[in-house]
């Protein structure tokens, strides 16, 4: 089995179509299995059938209900709902690893991915702090903080069929909205999406450089009749736009929760 990457010039990462995610979360349980299953860094539960169930997950979907303005969606008032995956974006310049003071937290110069040495870690929660998009979590069983790795043990395992060596998320996902690749290749699949959908770094004014790009929903058009069907065209919402109200609600979600236990 191998596990290291051969080419040092690639920055691997994903590409999620905020227009096709349906809300679903099989791609949170099937990252979930993957990592607690045996495979990856095991990722533990406190009370999962009481009454405050708590645990380690990482990737999440948050759930908007959003009425944006005419200029946004082209149509003042059409509430409309957008599901918004979370993880760990591999940025280029990661803040939690310049803060870490261990070390445990690193970018890897083969391939982009930032990961956690958990032997290092020791649970301080100072890159939960730094990271803008609350993409760490901490696992309580365990005492080190944990965040999406690119299933590192899948995407080089030659044991597994080919089909198979990508993220447990994107292989799992039934409407096709995430994509996997080398995002520093322009002739690549998650290249080309991003060039042809307009997609863009989530709240580009930290100054991370996330690597993992979002599609921006399409825009949409009401046909007149309440119960008439929408019609999805080749538009597309504008991503300044968008980027706001998805920067006010991550920022209040954060505001609801323990810095430490992103």
């Amino acid at each position: 089995m191998t596990l290291l990457p051969a080419s040092t010039d690639k920055k691997l990462g994903l590409v999620i179509d905020l227009d096709t995610c349906v809300g679903c979360h099989a791609c949170v349980v099937s990252c979930k299995e993957w990592n607690t299953s045996g495979y990856g860094a095991p990722l533990s539960d406190q009370d999962p059938y009481g009454a405050n169930p708590s645990g380690a997950w990482l990737n999440r979907i948050h759930s908007f209900e959003v009425k944006p303005d005419a200029d946004v969606i082209g149509i003042a008032g059409e509430a409309r709902v957008v599901h918004f995956p979370k993880s760990c974006l591999h940025c280029e310049d990661a803040p939690c690893v310049t803060v870490c003071p261990t070390g445990a937290s690193y970018k890897r110069s083969e391939d982009g991915i930032v990961l956690v040495d958990e032997d290092m870690c020791i649970g301080c929660g100072l890159c939960a702090w730094a990271c803008a998009y609350g993409a760490r979590e901490m696992d309580l069983a365990e005492g080190v903080m944990k965040k999406c790795t690119l299933c590192v043990d899948r995407i080089y395992n030659e044991e597994l069929e080919e089909i198979d060596r990508q993220p447990a998320c994107v292989r799992t996902c039934p409407a096709g909205a995430r994509h996997f690749g080398d995002l520093a290749d322009p002739e690549s699949e998650v290249s080309k999406l991003v060039a042809e959908r307009g997609g863009f770094d989530l709240m580009p004014e930290q100054g991370n450089k996330p690597v993992n790009k979002y599609l921006p929903p399409r825009e949409r058009t009401d046909l007149g009749a309440n119960t008439a069907p929408i019609a999805i065209d080749d538009g597309g919402i504008s991503a300044d736009g968008l980027l706001g109200w998805i920067d006010k609600a991550l920022t209040a979600l954060d505001g609801k929760k323990s810095k430490g236990a992103r």
